[in-house]
């Protein structure tokens, strides 16, 4: 009988049968109104939120094919899978979700707010001796005193109670903890609010714009006002997130919200102007706390108003929030000197730039007429904390501890430095400030390059990075040029271009073979000639070609020799290109009008990088190298721009979710019967008590309520 009446009480979905005539809908609506419909819907929402975690959700296509390739950015484009959260198929689950709690609601929290008015006090004597947890005790007495007595504990000890009078006996009903039903309707109608509040975040009012109103992503370029109004949404639109850039000094009264296949432009109802970023950082140069100092200029009214916007201290005006995103380059100026890398020229020449903006390259000053390029001024930072730590393996720390003929004979692959992460943060320090740009030829093609203003101390010697990469989906590759005696590469400048000299080449081959022998040799003057034929070929090999240069031209050449001599030809071919690489940097500098420099162990390390360097220099692929040597920065702040009227929805359903599940696990609700029937002289009394969730400490309570009615009934205290 306990069983039968907790049945009653089950919060399953089959406790209300529908009255319909179609079968099918009755049956769907059971299927929708499921526990395991739900737990399916809440799996397939959960695997979902996996993937838009692990996969970057919105960022621009080219990216997601760089990253997958063109056959699986298809499949994956196919599937939405790169906005997950506004994909068709998430919406849909989520509205089934909300279906399918909504129902359950609507079948079960009548009977249960039924079930909490009830007393059930249609009990009989014979079911409440079904019962497991029960009692019974004869007392002399009336009936009346008696129960008097068991109602007085009842209430000390919190039961609501009701007593019924029956055909020679009394019946008192109590009840505790029937609040324990409210747990579950708070619990379910929290999921139903949350999802609610959510879709009224999410982009489903721009896709009904798009279906409805005819608004289309813009995807090409031009001044934001100008931009056709099918491309904008209006202030009437109810929700969105987007972001806008503000230089300093400058104003914007826009947001721009980005879709796979372009932007939209959202209106704002009041313009924002920056009149100052303010940036501040830790002593290892990371930044501590950045703030923007902005204007507020109310389009309806005219009025205005300063503020401060800080990360997590946002600006709400309007019902639109603004908030601290990132810090971006407002469109430094900058003044650089272009280095030639190709060709006998080594003298700079200026160039000034803007980020954001782009230059032209003329071919015939970068020593390649014909060959016109475009410069395009991507970023600008004026720090850059930097994991320069040997244990960190950092992308730009060179393994320059090894010899010379150590990194050619073991590594000749690892032309441009390796990846490195795992920075503490002991090892992290300010190399000073970084320009980074792109190099763009006739065909459209680009390559982007990041080169550091201030040489940077590696493993004890000081070099300048010059970083290259192909895509932005790869990390950069640094070219590692060590720095001269007036920490410039002037040096290494006037040493590359005097190995693209074949006339200063073949000079410093024969300087070094008449340095080399001595006129006490037997055959000294036949022995010079060979000496300086071997040093002319070496520079010639290492001077490489359209196709080779550099270590990996010198290690072609040596597989042409038979594997038993290739290390011994190699210790000769390195000692002659080493001598030979020093006699070539004089006559440079002589050439130039400088005095010869004394070979000793400082000036011998700084050619063993500069020789590095130039075969690193083969895989540069730049026509220049653009030195940063001064500029205006000039700062912009990126502001997130949203409206989200369901973030107030969803507290309160996060609010309802809270009580709900403190009301089901620590409430518990429990039902007790007593029976009083008189039994000739005396009194007999049947307690029963039931519970939903049977514990220990039910059984503790059970035992305890038991001895408390015993004590009353028989000593008349409890």
């Amino acid at each position: 009988m306990e069983n039968k009446i907790d049945a009653e009480l089950a919060t399953s979905t089959g406790g209300i049968h529908i009255n319909t005539r179609n079968a099918w809908l009755a049956d769907a609506i059971e299927l929708l109104s499921s526990m395991r419909f739900a737990i399916s819907l809440l799996s397939l929402i959960a695997i979902a939120s996996v993937i838009g975690t692990v996969m970057k959700q919105n960022e621009p296509m080219p990216n997601y094919i760089n990253q997958f390739g063109p056959f699986w950015f298809e499949v994956f484009k196919a599937f939405s899978l790169y906005s997950v959260y506004s994909a068709w198929w998430f919406l849909t689950i989520m509205g089934f979700l909300v279906l399918s709690t909504s129902l359950c609601l609507i079948r079960n929290a009548p009977k249960m707010l039924k079930d909490m008015r009830s007393w059930r006090e249609n009990v009989r004597e014979q079911s409440l001796r079904n019962f497991h947890h029960k009692a019974e005790w004869q007392a002399a007495g009336g009936r009346i005193h008696l129960m008097q007595g068991l109602t007085s504990h009842l209430a000390r000890v919190g039961y609501r109670f009701k007593v019924i009078d029956k055909e020679g006996a009394t019946l008192v009903t109590a009840k505790q903890g029937a609040a324990n039903k409210w747990g579950y309707i708070f619990a379910h109608s929290a999921i139903v609010i949350i999802c609610i509040g959510g879709m009224l975040d999410s982009e489903m009012p721009i896709h009904f714009q798009q279906w409805f109103m005819g608004k289309v992503p813009f995807d090409g370029n031009g001044i934001i006002a100008k931009i056709p109004e099918k491309h904008r949404l209006s202030l009437a639109n109810p929700t969105f997130r987007g972001n806008t850039m503000i230089p300093e000094g400058a104003s914007s009264d826009t947001a721009i919200i980005p879709q796979q296949t372009g932007v939209f432009i959202q209106d704002l109802p009041f313009t924002i102007r920056l009149k100052k970023f303010t940036i501040d950082f830790y002593t290892t140069g990371m930044p501590k706390l950045f703030a923007s100092d902005v204007e507020i200029i109310d389009h309806d009214t005219g009025k205005s108003f300063s503020s401060t916007i800080k990360v997590n201290e946002p600006l709400i005006y309007k019902g639109v929030a603004v908030y601290q995103s990132s810090f971006e380059d407002g469109g430094s100026r900058l003044k650089l000197a272009a280095f030639p890398m190709t060709g006998e020229q080594e003298k700079p020449f200026e160039l000034a730039g803007e980020v954001g903006s782009s230059t032209p390259l003329k071919g015939s000053l970068s020593g390649q007429p014909g060959n016109d390029m475009t410069i395009e001024w991507s970023g600008f930072r004026p720090f850059n904390v930097e994991n320069m730590s040997r244990n960190g393996a950092d992308v730009r720390a060179a393994d320059a501890k090894k010899t010379f003929n150590e990194q050619f004979t073991t590594d000749l692959n690892k032309h441009l430095g390796s990846a490195g992460k795992n920075a503490n943060n002991k090892d992290l320090k300010n190399v000073g400030p970084s320009v980074q740009y792109k190099l763009r030829d006739k065909t459209g093609q680009a390559r982007e390059f990041n080169n550091y203003m201030q040489s940077v101390l590696i493993d004890g010697d000081y070099m300048f990075l010059a970083g290259t990469r192909d895509s932005p989906a790869e990390a950069f590759r640094y070219l590692r040029i060590p720095a001269d005696d007036h920490d410039s590469i002037n040096e290494w400048m006037r040493l590359r271009a005097a190995m693209n000299n074949p006339t200063l080449r073949e000079q410093a081959a024969q300087r070094y073979a008449a340095r080399a022998m001595s006129a006490t040799v037997p055959n000294a003057k036949q022995l010079q000639a060979q000496l300086t034929e071997s040093a002319k070929k070496s520079l010639a090999i290492f001077a490489g070609d359209s196709k080779q240069a550099g270590f990996v031209a010198i290690s072609h050449f040596l597989e042409q020799i038979p594997p038993a001599d290739q290390g011994k030809a190699a210790d000769v071919f390195m000692k002659i290109l080493n001598g030979s690489m020093w006699d070539l940097w004089q006559l440079a500098r002589v050439q130039d009008g400088l005095p010869e420099l004394q070979l000793d162990e400082k000036h011998a390390r700084f050619l063993q990088l500069a020789t590095g360097a130039m075969s690193d220099a083969y895989f540069y692929g730049a026509p220049v190298y653009l030195q940063l040597k001064g500029f205006e920065e000039i700062k912009a702040s990126v502001l997130q721009v949203t409206r989200s009227p369901g973030k107030k929805v969803v507290y309160f359903g996060c609010l309802l979710l809270v009580l709900g599940v403190f009301s089901m696990f620590y409430i518990r609700e429990r039902r007790l019967w007593i029976w009083l029937k008189d039994d000739g002289d005396k009194t007999t009394i049947l307690m029963a008590l039931s519970s939903q969730r049977k514990t220990l400490d039910f059984e503790k309570e059970f035992e305890q309520l038991r001895l408390q009615l015993g004590q009353i009934i028989h000593h008349g205290k409890a």
